[in-house]
């Protein structure tokens, strides 16, 4: 099945004027760690509303999941004066299509934080973020590009480390994809975001940001014990990703409280 090409001119749309509890912020070291994966693997975590996104990789039809870490910088309401936050966060997602609406979107495994904050989402919004220790150690050139790039996670849910390296000529991968505008749409204009909440009913959220414009990065070593731990990607596998993206830094609105949806999830 070949996939279709997708342009930023159909995804691209001015920011929702924020309200309420929306919030800006901007994601420091944000990274896209992009995996292929056998579909079946996915089989008891996807909820019948949405389909696998897939592509055509090595001869076979296969899913994408990216893990994602940064650091939230200048984290804090988009509407009203109020202090601002910095906290380390991985994001676990997978890229899917909700049949409802045919919007191409992601659904989180869940979310690590490194902040005091984590109460709001988990306790009161019940979001599968999930309490963790989070470090980053990276270094760049004059260039902007990352001569290091360390991360690590301690985390009772989700422990990580994960260490990038960028070079000038690292080369853009997109084996699967019609072309590179394609590509980067799929991994890096998903608006809207689904998942289990904490309580089993199934929640959402959106955001909203310009065009991202991350770079090819190679991956040294990662460890997700996430990922090995719901047999989805063995320790092994996870040094051969399918492509690693870096962007130094972007700037997200989202749009708050989360939704809770009337279909309970499985």
């Amino acid at each position: 099945m070949t996939f279709p090409k997708l342009n930023f001119k159909d995804y691209l749309h001015p920011r929702p004027q924020p309200k309420g509890l929306d919030v800006q912020c901007k994601l420091q070291h944000f990274a896209l760690i992009t995996y292929a994966l056998d579909p079946t693997r996915f089989k008891d975590i996807i909820p019948p509303r949405f389909k696998l996104d897939t592509i055509l990789y090595q001869g076979q039809q296969c899913a994408l999941m990216s893990v994602v870490p940064f650091i939230d910088v200048d984290f804090s309401s988009a509407v009203y004066p109020f202090p601002k936050f910095t906290m380390g966060q991985t994001n676990y997602r997978v890229y899917v299509i909700d049949q409802e609406t045919q919007e191409r979107c992601v659904w989180f495994l869940g979310t690590t934080l490194d902040s005091w904050t984590l109460i709001f989402p988990r306790y009161v919004w019940q979001l599968p973020w999930h309490p963790a220790q989070i470090e980053f150690d990276c270094l760049q050139d004059p260039t902007g590009l990352y001569i290091q790039y360390k991360m690590r996670t301690q985390s009772a849910w989700a422990s990580s480390e994960v260490n990038l390296i960028q070079a000038q000529d690292d080369h853009w991968f997109f084996e699967g994809f019609p072309d590179l505008e394609s590509y980067q749409v799929f991994l890096t204009h998903p608006l809207a975001g689904f998942y289990h909440r904490r309580d089993g009913k199934l929640g959402t959220y959106r955001v909203w940001h310009e065009r991202l414009n991350p770079r090819p990065a190679t991956l040294h070593y990662a460890r997700f014990e996430l990922l090995a731990r719901l047999n989805l990607i063995s320790y092994e596998d996870q040094l051969k990703p399918y492509s690693v993206l870096i962007e130094p830094i972007n700037e997200f609105t989202i749009y708050l409280p989360p939704s809770v949806l009337e279909t309970v999830a499985n």
